[in-house]
């Protein structure tokens, strides 16, 4: 009994150490794993100079395997100090740590492959716990709600802009010819679109009066079409927010590592474990 009660305690520390960020040698935890992240995406970038990787090719790639190997060290630690260890393993953070880990493993039969840890970049999105900016976590929640809620709407929205494209990148291939490098409806089409989105490349242009009246008056659409999904999704938003409400300090379930995302929360809301005061 008191070796499963010593078992149960030292995952209990680890687990806070590791995916707390409340207590204070959790947030140093998390700041030194920041630290390392950016220092490898530096060492990544560097060997991929070959001035650089020519001159301190032995040190990066020395480095490259020091972290390797604590990244690995973490990852493993990570699943031992929670009870569902699948919760974590094929959680969005679970998955980024084990690709921000094995590209240097990869290296030994596909080369080239350990210039994919520059996916470790992700892991930079841990700094919204470590600097107590949950809130803004809750904010982006927020936007993906209001843009899944938005869905239908901005769908149809585009679906009518693409009609519109090809009537008018129609036309415009009728007004202006291949003589004038409207080569084909397609190409008027990517021309229309490109004129739409108010991108210009400048490759084509119409020549003749009357098209470049139209060019103008897809100019002038362009600018109304961007205003009409930011509309949509900010109206959404603002609905959603309302909902936003008793945002968390960076406590983390024990039993899968979820981000808690409400400061009265007892129980986790995605795998159910009932939350205890650490």
């Amino acid at each position: 009994m008191e070796s499963q009660n010593t078992d149960k305690d030292w995952r209990y520390k680890l687990h806070a150490v590791i995916y707390g960020t409340h207590t204070r040698i959790g947030k140093l935890f998390d700041i030194i794993l920041l630290v390392v992240i950016v220092y490898s995406i530096i060492v990544v970038m560097l060997e991929s100079v070959p001035r650089f990787d020519v001159k301190y090719h032995r040190f990066l790639d020395i480095s490259e395997w020091v972290v390797t190997i604590l990244f690995s060290i973490e990852y493993i630690l990570r699943i031992i100090c929670i009870k569902r260890p699948s919760k974590y393993i094929f959680s969005f953070f679970g998955i980024i740590d084990l690709l921000s880990t094995i590209p240097k493993y990869l290296s030994f039969f596909l080369v080239g492959s350990q210039y994919l840890t520059a996916f470790r970049a992700l892991r930079l999105l841990r700094v919204f716990r470590i600097l107590k900016l949950v809130r803004f976590v809750g904010e982006s929640n927020n936007l993906v709600r209001a843009l899944r809620a938005s869905r239908t709407k901005i769908f149809i929205f585009v679906f009518f802009v693409l009609v519109i494209s090809i009537l008018l990148g129609t036309t415009m291939y009728l007004i202006e010819g291949p003589q004038h490098g409207f080569n084909s409806i397609p190409h008027s089409v990517y021309w229309t679109i490109v004129t739409l989105t108010t991108v210009g490349y400048g490759d084509i242009s119409p020549e003749t009066g009357l098209g470049q009246i139209i060019a103008t008056l897809i100019m002038i659409i362009g600018y109304g079409i961007i205003a009409v999904p930011t509309g949509i999704v900010s109206a959404e938003y603002a609905s959603s927010k309302k909902n936003l409400k008793n945002v968390d300090e960076g406590r983390c379930c024990q039993n899968c590592g979820s981000e808690i995302m409400r400061s009265d929360a007892r129980y986790c809301r995605v795998c159910g474990h009932k939350l205890t005061d650490d």
